[in-house]
């Protein structure tokens, strides 16, 4: 008899008495403290269903709330009991109802059998511990917590509130540093004797009776004033997610639990029966002799942390739909958009398509439909055409373009004609490719056989959204990878930008470049069009400085061939 389990029970009575009787067979008494919170029927019954057992005994009941002093109170309460009447207890285990012993009984207390001294119990100070949630670090040691958190929530904050704004301070009982740790400990008896019988233990109680969560520091903090060594760490295995609130374990937690070499894990759902039979009764398939490593498994609980947290890149769903700044990226793989390429080249699309290997669609954000490639009405995912359900939310519809392809880069046109709402959105993207040639619009309008008025007007309206775009590519805040070249400039030298992209993109070209190189539209006249637009009033500036006297461009004459560039 050298281990003693003091056992707080709640809930689930049933699993608890399954839980002692295991204790019991491997002859570790117990003290159980039943919360004040569960019916004196059910209590009743439960203390009869374990009378059979001669080390058995119940302690006095306490309310333990969550948050208060009352888990600390029963903590203390049973732990006399095990003090006093059973002597030959060397280390104390505090577990619950819903602790689920792993490996047998008899390693653990061959376990602390060869550590006689010392006391397993996470203790840090406040500086130390990275897992506090809530914002109350030194604060909860410094204020006062009358009121409780779950149920006065409204008074619990306005409390705090008014002790910051007149710099209420509570003083810390001289001699003691408060740490923090988790509340399943194994303390020694001589450590847990000398917390319990402290002469200084009624200001102590009245100090932690006003701490918030004093179950995670009323022994954390006196076993650093009576150790003589401490291993900071729990021998059973909890784990807590982003809010605070500890994992439950189900049947299919089977293999975790077992590589986690831990002896007891908190928490476990009462109707995992595939669990409790496993180690309560499966001494077979029992674990190996070993280090507890929980480690082992705090890789998995890391990635499921971050995952629902994080959620996947790109991903959105009824589950986790999260506001802006907070998802895991707009979309989930890299993606082109070209602006004016369709303008001032012919059949660019298909020329693409063939250089890049990937799907090339057209104006996706085009006023009538998204002109997806193939001229598809619906894509991948059941997404429409349609520019009204488009419109509706156009930082889903691209979201879910990119996510439904996955595997498949894609990339679309742009222009100033389309939907600018997606603007900022596509800049922020870090998985966004944009490249633009500024004022390329123009050339639909040369080849237009409109009236110049209407020309005119319409070229002032597109410049000035093309402008404002431009501004926000060149915004301090856009993440995406930007290119922008003027139509005079490109048109000068277009294989070198068009091997950039091509090899950003990553297709599979050989060493010496592009094969075969886009037809340009003619621009034939083009100069002087936009000379006729200054002499109308307007100043087209985006598309640099283009001569009057000829075209920056002769047209090819017969068959076009491919060419290679060296």
């Amino acid at each position: 008899m050298s281990v003693g389990i003091v056992m707080l029970v709640h809930t689930a009575l049933a699993r608890a008495e399954q839980v002692a009787r295991h204790w019991s067979a491997a002859g570790c008494p117990l003290v159980i403290h039943a919360d004040v919170s569960v019916p004196n029927k059910t209590f009743r019954a439960f203390r009869e269903a374990l009378s059979d057992l001669p080390d058995v005994r119940f302690s006095r009941r306490h309310r333990c709330e969550w948050g208060t002093w009352g888990l600390v109170a029963a903590s203390q309460a049973a732990s006399q009991i095990m003090l006093d009447e059973f002597p030959k207890v060397r280390h104390v285990y505090l577990a619950s109802g819903s602790c689920l012993p792993l490996r047998p009984v008899e390693e653990l207390i061959d376990y602390l059998a060869e550590r006689p001294q010392t006391d397993f119990i996470e203790s840090a100070t406040t500086a130390d511990v990275p897992w506090t949630i809530g914002g109350l670090d030194a604060e909860r040691f410094t204020l006062r917590f009358p009121f409780s958190w779950r149920r006065h929530r409204y008074l619990f904050d306005k409390y705090v509130a008014l002790q910051r704004t007149l710099r209420l301070r509570r003083r810390i009982p001289p001699g003691i540093v408060p740490h923090m740790g988790s509340q399943w400990w194994c303390l020694t008896r001589q450590t847990l004797s000398a917390i319990l019988s402290d002469p200084e233990r009624a200001t102590y109680d009245r100090y932690f009776s006003k701490v918030w969560i004093p179950d995670e520091a009323y022994f954390q903090t006196l076993a650093r004033q009576y150790s003589r060594r401490i291993e900071s760490r729990s021998l059973t295995l909890s784990k807590f997610d982003y809010q605070g609130k500890p994992h439950i374990f189900y049947d299919d937690h089977l293999q975790l639990l077992r590589r986690s070499d831990c002896f007891v894990a908190r928490k476990i759902w009462p109707r995992a029966n595939r669990l409790y039979d496993a180690f309560l009764t499966d001494a077979a398939h029992a674990m190996k002799k070993t280090e507890p490593n929980p480690g082992k498994i705090d890789r998995i609980f890391a990635k499921a942390v971050e995952r629902r947290t994080r959620g996947r890149p790109g991903l959105y769903m009824q589950s986790r739909f999260p506001v802006e700044t907070r998802e895991n990226g707009l979309t989930s793989a890299q993606y082109s958009m070209f602006q004016g390429f369709t303008e001032l080249f012919e059949n660019f699309e298909p020329w693409l398509a063939r250089a890049t290997g990937t799907r090339v669609h057209g104006h996706i954000f085009a006023p009538e439909r998204a002109e997806f490639c193939d001229d598809q009405t619906v894509m991948n995912g059941a997404l429409s055409d349609s520019a009204a359900l488009r419109d509706y939310n156009p930082h889903a519809f691209l979201a879910s373009l990119i996510w439904n392809t996955r595997g498949e880069r894609q990339c679309f046109q742009f222009g100033p004609c389309d939907n600018q709402a997606i603007n900022w959105d596509i800049a922020k993207d870090p998985n966004a490719q944009i490249s633009v040639i500024s004022g390329a619009w123009a050339v639909t309008l040369f080849q237009s056989n409109r009236n110049f008025a209407d020309i005119r007007r319409e070229a002032a309206r597109l410049q000035q959204i093309e402008s404002k775009h431009l501004e926000i590519l060149r915004s301090s805040w856009t993440k995406a990878r930007v290119r922008i070249w003027t139509m005079a400039e490109f048109i000068e030298a277009p294989m070198e930008p068009l091997q950039t992209i091509i090899d950003e993109i990553g297709a599979q070209q050989t060493t010496r470049g592009i094969a075969e190189a886009p037809k340009m539209a003619d621009l034939t006249g083009f100069g002087q069009f936009l000379q006729n637009l200054k002499n109308q009033g307007m100043h087209p500036y985006l598309m640099g400085n283009f001569p009057v006297a000829h075209s920056p461009h002769a047209p090819q004459a017969g068959k076009r061939k491919p060419y290679l560039v060296r």
